[in-house]
């Protein structure tokens, strides 16, 4: 059995941290850090308030709850070594389709100083092209027009900071954990969005008693299946509902920008400080991307696990010409750090059997996910006369993937988009190819008049129709 680290005595926590959305990477990454923070005596007063506030989330509220809100984390060490946390620092949980009053409550209660997010990164109603805050989603009309009774996350946010200000509960942090470049000031341009189309008296009062640093964030956190429970319980010796499973690599980046104190995460391996651009550079153009690239022809391949798909040499050296190639000359290194080796880690982490993430995992969202990890890396190269090879083929691999649902073996799966227009999905089902170089993912580049890249792309369009990933992949490759 893994060795089991827990401390049954730690019963002083008081929740000083408010996050929304209790998903596997929040209780791998940000809970574990501030778990290991908590056998502090001086830093008991952080524990954590989770909340949860889609339909969706009764299933894990439940589950944690039945165990007091404690639960398994298993570490997968590299080397086939297993740690296994039992983690204490969710003290409180919230669903607030069960009682939305008392989120707002507890936004506004004094002895919260941080309110925490991961949301996802689509979760921020942002236009993919303008980055505007989206004003006429009719969930936000809702919420603008009805502020006491909130549905969506900023109306929840908005009404909870109204009562605070109010009842003179002090300033706060609004700390966003996704995976978005600058995901603070993502955060801050949403948020104050919304509160200043809603309360120009609440937006001044933001202004001043409200900070947003930017942070990131990395660890590999798959999704849990019944039968990861089953394996994971059997392994471990436990009986938990809502285990989560990570690997071994762990990181956090933090701009030191707090309104009203923050816990001493710096014992326990998070760095903070002036600022993260390089960090999330590094993180989000080399691994998210590299994920991205892997994600879509490894899956049409017939690979649903990540660790599977590292075993084919193509595509190991598919993602170290990408990294080397395509990415390098872009990402300046953040000081002490050593790209080559940085790289070399990614691939070994990628492989790690013990992880085993799900290729789905990877594919999903990829409407939020261009955006971010291949679109601002694939401009430069554009405007550069970079050689456009490999990501013509990821673009040209994710129609596939959109359109017809099969993989290389005849298996057909269903697609997770949440984020996708009635435009974009009359572009994917259009049978002109370069109609699908306008979905709402690519419209920070103009890819459907650039040459260069439509030429390799039809090419691998067709390549990919006719004679299957496998083989349009090696013949990149050679």
């Amino acid at each position: 059995m893994n060795k089991m680290y827990c401390n049954d005595d730690l019963l002083e926590i008081r929740a000083g941290i408010l996050h929304i959305g209790v998903g596997n990477f929040h209780r791998a990454h940000q809970q574990f850090y501030t778990h290991m923070l908590l056998h502090e005596k001086d830093q008991q007063s952080w524990g954590i308030c989770g909340v949860c506030l889609l339909p969706s989330d009764e299933k894990i509220v439940n589950n944690l709850r039945a165990q007091d809100l404690k639960y398994s984390l298993t570490v997968c060490g590299r080397n086939g070594k297993n740690e296994v946390h039992k983690i204490y620092s969710l003290c409180e949980l919230i669903w607030g389709v069960e009682d939305p009053d008392a989120v707002v409550r507890k936004i506004a209660d004094d002895s919260i100083k941080i309110i925490t997010l991961t949301i996802t990164e689509g979760g921020y109603n942002l236009d993919k092209e303008t980055g505007e805050f989206i004003l006429d989603d009719e969930k936000i009309k809702y919420d603008l027009e009805n502020p006491a009774s909130p549905t969506t996350v900023f109306g929840f946010i908005a009404e909870g900071l109204r009562n605070r200000k109010v009842k003179n509960g002090g300033g706060i942090t609004i700390l966003s954990c996704d995976n978005l470049q600058h995901n603070g000031d993502t955060a801050k341009r949403a948020f104050t969005a919304f509160i200043e189309a809603q309360d120009k008296d609440l937006a001044a009062w933001v202004k001043e008693n409200v900070t947003f640093p930017n942070s990131m964030v990395d660890r590999i956190t798959p999704a849990t299946t019944p039968e990861d429970i089953e394996r994971l319980n059997k392994m471990n010796g436990t009986n938990d509902k809502a285990p989560v499973y990570c690997e071994d690599f762990a990181q956090w980046v933090i701009e030191d920008c707090f309104m009203a104190g923050r816990p001493a995460w710096e014992r326990v391996g998070v760095e903070f400080t002036d600022d993260v651009t390089a960090f999330e550079n590094m993180k989000l153009s080399l691994l998210n991307a590299s994920h991205s690239l892997l994600s879509y022809p490894s899956f049409l391949m017939g690979y649903r696990k990540v660790d599977q798909a590292m075993e084919n040499k193509d595509l190991v050296q598919f993602i170290r010409n990408f990294m080397d190639i395509d990415i390098t000359p872009f990402v300046p290194v953040p000081k002490n750090t050593d790209l080559e080796n940085y790289k070399e880690t990614l691939i070994e982490r990628f492989a790690n059997h013990s992880v085993s993430d799900q290729v789905s995992r990877l594919c999903s969202d990829g409407v939020s996910k261009f955006p971010v990890y291949i679109i601002p890396n694939l401009g430069k190269m554009i405007k550069e006369g970079k050689d456009l090879t490999r990501l013509a083929f990821l673009i040209a691999s994710y129609r596939h993937y959109l359109k017809y649902k099969t993989d290389d073996h005849g298996n057909t799966f269903e697609v997770s988009e949440p984020w996708l227009t009635i435009n974009d999905e009359l572009l994917i089902a259009n049978e002109n190819p370069l109609d699908f170089l306008e979905l709402s993912a690519f419209k920070g580049v103009h890819l459907k008049t650039t040459e260069q890249f439509t030429d390799l792309y039809i090419r691998f369009v067709q390549d990919i129709r006719n004679s299957g990933i496998d083989w349009v992949l090696q013949s990149i490759i050679k």
